[in-house]
């Protein structure tokens, strides 16, 4: 059933028309990456002692809850370079990927959920749960009840980095989505040593190039300020290009870009 699951994500995401630039000069993400993290896992419940209690588990969000399923959709080439190239505000390509990519990502958590009540399963999208609550002030700055990278993790899928991005198989730079639901599958291994593995800061304190990246000092070696950085991501860059790219959100991800880590698990000394 894995891999039916697998097939139809990516189905899902190579067929959509939303999935496509108007100007048809290719789609928003490549192929996706799946994992699968069991609802019991206990990470869940570490997961309210690392974030806050706010955080939601999956049994707390769907009863008889047994998997969350994961993906990452992971941004193309074409609009990684573009985004390589800005030092200060992101390219238009990258806004409109962030804008109507996330419409595509919001339209698969809703296709996949249907898929699985289609085929006798309770399924719910966390992010559209009546449940789900945004905080501007926690012990960890701004969060969630749930957290789609924190379920990344879990799924096996990837590490944190330096600047609070999951670096996975196919990098940095992507969206991430996720559903849970009572049909039980067996959870995808975590391979990596500890939760920052992939990073190559934190793995042999060799990199930070990331903290060049940022226009706003927001990262450090210290780690990422959620603040600083959502106050330009979602007030100073909008302000400044959103009008011009014809888009309301317009994301930054120039720490996601002309990084190590941009589209693959970097290469260290260790």
């Amino acid at each position: 059933m894995e891999e039916t699951l697998r097939a139809e994500i990516g189905r899902f995401v190579a067929e959509s028309p939303e999935n496509r630039f108007a100007d048809d000069s290719g789609p928003y993400f490549d192929d996706p990456l799946v994992g699968f993290a069991a609802a019991d896992d206990p990470l869940f419940t570490d997961y309210k002692h690392i974030i806050g209690d706010f955080h939601l588990t999956p049994t707390e969000l769907l009863d008889g809850a047994a998997t969350v399923i994961v993906w990452i959709l992971p941004v193309t080439e074409g609009t990684r370079m573009s985004n390589r190239l800005e030092s200060q505000w992101p390219s238009r390509r990258w806004a409109l990927t962030r804008t109507h990519g996330e419409v595509l990502n919001g339209a698969l958590r809703r296709h996949l959920a249907a898929y699985l009540e289609g085929i006798g399963h309770r399924a719910l999208a966390p992010q559209y749960a009546p449940a789900w609550k945004e905080f501007a002030d926690t012990p960890v700055g701004i969060a969630s009840t749930w957290s789609e990278r924190h379920a990344a993790y879990a799924a096996g899928l990837g590490t944190f980095s330096l600047s609070d991005g999951l670096i996975t198989a196919r990098g940095i730079a992507h969206r991430v989505g996720s559903v849970i639901t009572d049909l039980a599958l067996p959870p995808s291994p975590r391979t990596a040593p500890d939760h920052r593995h992939n990073c190559l800061w934190y793995r042999e304190e060799t990199c930070g190039v990331c903290i060049g990246r940022c226009p706003v000092g927001a990262i450090s070696f210290d780690g990422h300020d959620k603040s600083r950085c959502r106050d330009y991501v979602y007030g100073a860059v909008p302000e400044a290009v959103g009008e011009r790219y014809g888009v309301p959100y317009t994301g930054c991800g120039l720490c996601q870009t002309r990084v190590p880590c941009e589209a693959a698990v970097p290469r260290g000394r260790k």
